[in-house]
Order: C-alpha cells, then structure tokens, then sequence
C-alpha cells in the first residue's frame, strides 16, 4: 500500500470541520494481523482499563506510551501514519507519539464515552499548544450507529478548549457548552469500515454511545504531538522524543515482538482522573 500523503482538499477539511476519514487506511490483511494480536496477546488484557460510564457500563483500554517493535508499533510509527500526521500538525517540528490505546467496546456491554474533548484530559498534563496535538483512530472492526460509533460535533475544535468535569470515572465536557454547539454545528455519525482512519483535532467535541448490538467495536487510537509543544505534568518520556519512521510494509513483514515490552498506562498513575480542584468551579 502507498503512503498516504493528503490533498490540499483534505488538509483543508480538515481544519475547516476538526476531522478528517481516510478510507481503506489499512488492507484487510494488515487488520486482520491487527486484530487477532489485539484479541490474544495477554499483554492486551492484563493492562485494560475499564472506566465506568454514567449509566455504570464499563468501557475498556490498553495505554501505552513508547511504540515498539510490535505491530501497533509499527502501524503506529508507520510512513503512512507519520507523514499525514505530520502535514496537519504543521512539519516545522518531528512528530512525536504521545500514546496509544486499544478501545475495546463489547457486544451488550460496552460501555460509552461521554461529551469530551482530547484536550480536556490533555489540559491537565499542562500541553501548552492544542494545535500541536491529534488522534488518529483505525478502526479494526466496523463502527456504525448500532455499535456506538464515534460521534463528532463538526467545526467544533474553533471552540477553544471547553470546561470538563467527571461523569461516572470519565472527563466529560460542560453540557451547556456541548448543548449550545449541537445547536449551532452539525452532528456527524462517523461510521467506519475495517481499516478506516479518522484524523481528529484534539479540540474537537466527541462521544460514543454504549454498544448495545451483536458484534464488538474495536478500534486503535494513536495519538500525536509535536517535539516543540511542552508537556509540564507528564512524567512519560515519548511525547518530546521523536518518532523513528518505518515502512509500511513493516505491519505484514517485519518480525513483530509482544506488547508486553509496552510501557503501559496504570489507572493510578493517569493524571486525567486526578481532581484538580477546577472540575466542579463552573
């Protein structure tokens, strides 16, 4: 597969509306890797998360920081992951990766994610430049409306960062600002075949229902900053340390080692579930 390099149209889109889907990002043998290693590598599910929604349902997560030689590293550090990246963000400084997840929404009984912005949990590791950070989400299973596919508030990152609080052991947004934007700004289901890619401003207003239907949405956010933006309250170190570009071809052909080696994120330890004291001011 080709590198993806953007049009001026997409690039454009995408700092017109706060997001951007590339189809078909990854083939279906590349996913079908991503897939069964997400679902069998025990390094996957002894390190998930599960945050608890409003209504109780658990969502779950593995974080991790530093890619490695695994095949989410190499997606993640990956030609044609970096050099999109890299065009939105603005190419005066390396891409650096902050972290990745992989979203694990079960049938029945995955939970949703409430109102949020990126920055509203990223505020708190005291990243001094919005702008300079983005998630890029693969999907690894189809995302429709049935499964809680991402929702997103188009245009809704000119909004600046908005006030966020905890709803259930998430950060969710202030409701009256997400109100006032469904009435000013247009709601988009972003639904995703296997493989698709939505790029997204770490501004930008999104949420997912519950996934109530048959079938899992599993999905693997990658999620990006530039070496000149500062993080003062982040003790990781991968988001000042510059990404080390592979090919492409590195996901189906290069030796791939287990996730284990991944630092991974303890609930603990994660600075967006900390009180600070200006969640419940407003």
């Amino acid at each position: 597969m080709a590198s993806v390099t953007l049009s001026e149209q997409q690039m454009n889109d995408y700092n017109r509306d706060g997001y951007l889907v590339v189809k078909n990002f990854c083939n279906d043998v590349e996913i079908d890797k991503l897939y069964s290693t997400a679902v069998n590598d025990d390094a996957m599910r002894k390190n998930a998360l599960d945050l608890n929604d409003q209504s109780g349902k658990k969502t779950r997560l593995s974080l991790w920081f530093t890619p490695g030689d695994d095949v989410f590293g190499y997606l993640t550090r990956s030609q044609r992951m970096i050099k999109p990246v890299g065009q939105l963000l603005g190419e005066g400084s390396p891409v650096c990766h902050f972290h990745s997840k992989l979203m694990q929404k079960e049938p029945k009984v995955g939970g949703a994610w409430e109102w949020h912005q990126d920055y509203g949990y990223w505020y708190k590791n005291q990243f001094m430049f919005p702008d300079q950070l983005m998630s890029v989400m693969v999907a690894l299973t189809p995302a429709n409306k049935a499964n809680g596919c991402l929702q997103v508030i188009k245009g809704s990152h000119k909004l600046g960062r908005v006030n966020h609080g905890f709803s259930g052991e998430q950060v969710g947004a202030d409701m009256v600002m997400v109100n006032n934007a469904l009435k000013t700004m247009e709601l988009i289901y972003c639904e995703l075949n296997a493989g698709d890619a939505l790029f997204f401003h770490s501004n930008l207003l999104h949420r997912s229902e519950a996934n109530l239907s048959d079938h899992p949405r599993w999905s693997v956010i990658s999620c990006y900053s530039l070496q000149s933006n500062i993080a003062y309250n982040e003790t990781s170190t991968s988001w000042k340390t510059a990404v080390k570009v592979v090919p492409d071809e590195a996901i189906l052909q290069w030796d791939a080692g287990s996730l284990s080696n991944n630092d991974f994120l303890a609930k603990e330890n994660d600075p967006a579930l900390k009180e600070t004291g200006w969640e419940t001011s407003s």
